[in-house]
């Protein structure tokens, strides 16, 4: 780990910074809740701009399961791909017992809160389709000679939106590498993803390929087009509306 925080010291932020920016992680200050832990907002000085701006702030809670492994491989992702449409992290911090990841702040939040608004007229749930598409494109693009990334969790809450709705991309934790220039298939030893949003061939063999991250975002297009979530919590259980 020392190694990799030393590769990464120009993008470390200092605990005492984030616990001032969030005073001391007050609930007041809490946009989102996920599987993750919490998301809060605060002003932060960070290496893009060096000077102080609203960023969101994701603080890694142990008992989700999200462990040391999904922090390092955000970090070492976003540091590597920029992109328009990909969330843009701008610092981290590994102090102690906390993980903690600072991001640009998508003001409007993900996309599944506006599902079934009116707020968003067809022309705007057009151009977050193409937004998107265009961020997964570039993950998944056959000429970059940086390795392909296939994300294993495209889902609408995973895309958030800009103050000008512009769709970017994020969560990175549970993505794979593969080699430039060439196809792949990557044999997975668990299932990865969201109920609802997997591809039921990789359900079945565990092959993971860029068709499952093309089947996860029809889905998600699925959602936009009928304004519903497709799963959702019954009792103690879920009730998926994709047949798979």
């Amino acid at each position: 780990m020392a190694s990799f925080v030393t590769e990464f010291k120009h993008l470390e932020i200092q605990l005492e910074d984030i616990i001032s920016a969030t005073n001391n992680f007050d609930e007041s200050k809490v946009i989102g809740r996920g599987g993750f832990g919490k998301v809060y907002a605060g002003e932060l000085s960070h290496s893009q701009s060096g000077e102080k701006s609203l960023v969101a702030i994701k603080r890694l809670d142990h008992k989700y399961g999200q462990g040391d492994p999904e922090f390092f491989k955000e970090i070492r992702m976003l540091s590597c791909y920029r992109h328009g449409n990909l969330i843009s992290l701008l610092g981290f911090c590994c102090q102690g017992v906390e993980m903690i990841l600072i991001y640009d702040y998508a003001s409007r939040g993900s996309l599944d809160r506006y599902l079934s608004s009116a707020d968003l007229t067809w022309t705007q749930r057009l151009m977050i389709c193409i937004d998107a598409a265009k961020g997964l494109s570039f993950l998944h693009d056959p000429n970059g000679t940086q390795p392909r990334v296939l994300h294993c969790d495209i889902k609408s809450a995973n895309i958030l939106l800009d103050k000008n709705l512009t769709a970017k991309v994020s969560d990175f934790g549970l993505s794979k590498m593969g080699p430039a220039n060439q196809q792949y298939s990557l044999l997975i030893t668990c299932a990865l993803g969201t109920p609802g949003y997997c591809y039921p061939v990789f359900l079945e063999t565990y092959s993971l390929t860029k068709e499952s991250d093309v089947y996860s975002f029809g889905v998600v297009l699925l959602e936009i087009l009928s304004g519903k979530l497709c799963v959702e919590n019954i009792g103690c259980g879920l009730k998926v509306y994709v047949p798979f």
